[in-house]
């Protein structure tokens, strides 16, 4: 019985952290809520240590795991980092860890002061204890660049990767680092590369090797070149072996060859380009049956609309990254094939606005709207044809514009005219902030029910999530 009462206690925890900011208040309740609580929050720490201080202090508790030798060793570095090291913690924590993220622990090592020459020597012993601690089992692995560690020396190394789900790395990893993650991470699922230049070929026998390949994620910073290209080409290939288990892809460059015909299982499809071109010619006659969610950037819309036709009706989320084409042809295209649409990225401005409210009223199920403006617009034209013509279930709203503020009369208008229906979920991301008087007007239809909540900021982490 007390074993059932476990698993339904880490059911709810588990539940909680994923609708709640902090399961910190949940540590007092009792030594079962703790031991779940702290075995949840440690499954993947580096999720909760967004900010430099915080992930200094995670690097503190890791290190404070180490033998008193260990410290002793790292003490005697000529940085002042271990100075008020913490005592070692009750819990073993690198037990519940199934994330080791060696990017932000370098990253981090790098920015308290500790000399380059004694990084790797910091990153070895980090590595050794993670490695060496009988319990751990690793699931996600990131890779920083240039990483020189012999993991396959280190005792334990293979049963601790053995299950690798996610991997993360460079393309220009070294041959010894890259021959012991095939051996030893051959039942990858998710993998994501970053293309650099003098990328190693050899990383298709790593994708070969991986049994059910579902995600996969090539992101570029670099302009191609030949070797690029070549590279490229040769990666493609070696995706079509997996063409029947990828579900998820995402490419920042625009392929080379057209591997993504075969990719007929996919589920979701995320492309960028550097620049608009119309070098897109491998989306004209892709068909995608079975295609859920499709984000785009840089892409000409004439080659965007062509590959909605093409999806089967099953789209939910569509998302446009950037501005700088008419895309009223996307407007009407989606009105016609994407009935089951729920969340809509999309930019708007005069030469397109008029095409939105036959948007709304074919896309009945939508959800959420994230408005990306364009131009001066009419803020009232727009919000005259939000209120006429949501769908009864749109109620998220997202406003991303610069400079031009929203006139305060019209947003009054708006909510006055959003009276009866469900409250709304606002976010409004611009260069110039709200100042007080609109602030407060949102808290005055916030307290009367029509508003439900609102943010105010520059920055947005994720499209279609909402406070």
């Amino acid at each position: 019985m007390s074993k059932l009462n476990d698993d339904i206690f880490y059911l709810i925890i588990k539940e909680l952290n994923n609708i709640e900011r902090s399961l910190h208040p949940y540590l007092l309740v009792n030594r079962t809520w703790s031991v779940i609580v702290i075995s949840t929050l440690w499954k993947n720490p580096w999720k909760y240590a967004n900010a430099y201080y915080k992930r200094k202090l995670l690097l503190q508790v890791i290190i404070s795991h180490l033998s008193d030798e260990k410290r002793n060793e790292l003490n005697n570095s000529r940085s002042n980092f271990l100075i008020n090291l913490y005592e070692r913690p009750l819990f073993n924590y690198i037990n519940f860890c199934k994330h080791l993220n060696l990017v932000a622990i370098k990253d981090t090592i790098l920015t308290i002061g500790i000399l380059t020459c004694e990084v790797d020597f910091f990153m070895d012993e980090i590595i050794y204890l993670f490695v060496n601690n009988e319990n751990t089992n690793i699931k996600h692995l990131y890779i920083p660049n240039e990483f020189h560690c012999q993991i396959y020396l280190i005792p334990g190394a293979k049963r601790c990767f053995s299950e690798i789900e996610f991997l993360s790395c460079n393309t220009n990893i070294s041959d010894n680092v890259l021959a012991e993650l095939t051996d030893m991470c051959q039942s990858i699922r998710n993998l994501e590369l970053f293309v650099h230049t003098n990328s190693n070929y050899r990383i298709v026998r790593l994708i070969e090797s991986s049994k059910k390949l579902i995600s996969v994620s090539l992101n570029s910073y670099n302009r191609l070149d030949v070797h690029d290209k070549s590279f490229y080409r040769i990666v493609e290939k070696s995706l079509i072996k997996h063409a029947s288990t990828i579900q998820y892809f995402k490419m920042s460059r625009q392929p080379t060859t057209l591997f993504l015909s075969y990719l007929i299982n996919l589920k979701s499809l995320e492309l960028t380009s550097e620049r608009y071109n119309n070098e897109w010619n491998c989306l004209e006659n892709l068909s995608l049956p079975f295609l859920q969610i499709l984000r785009v950037s840089k892409i000409p819309s004439k080659f965007i609309a062509g590959l909605i036709k093409n999806t089967g009706g099953y789209l939910t989320e569509f998302a446009i990254h950037s501005k700088g084409n008419d895309n009223s042809i996307i407007i009407q295209t989606i009105c016609k094939m994407c009935p089951n649409l729920k969340f809509l990225k999309l930019p708007i401005g005069y030469e397109n606005i008029s095409h939105l409210e036959n948007l709304l009223i074919n896309c009945q199920y939508l959800k959420g709207l994230y408005i990306l403006k364009t131009d001066s617009t009419n803020w009232k034209i727009l919000f005259e044809i939000l209120t006429r013509s949501s769908p009864i279930g749109l109620f998220k709203f997202k406003f991303c514009f610069s400079y031009t503020k929203i006139e305060i009369e019209f947003l009054k208008s708006f909510f006055n005219n959003w009276k009866y229906r469900h409250p709304m979920l606002l976010q409004f991301i611009q260069i110039n902030q709200f100042d007080l008087e609109y602030e407060n007007l949102m808290r005055r239809y916030k307290a009367k029910g029509i508003v439900k909540n609102f943010t105010c900021n520059l920055y947005n982490k994720s499209d279609f999530e909402w406070n």
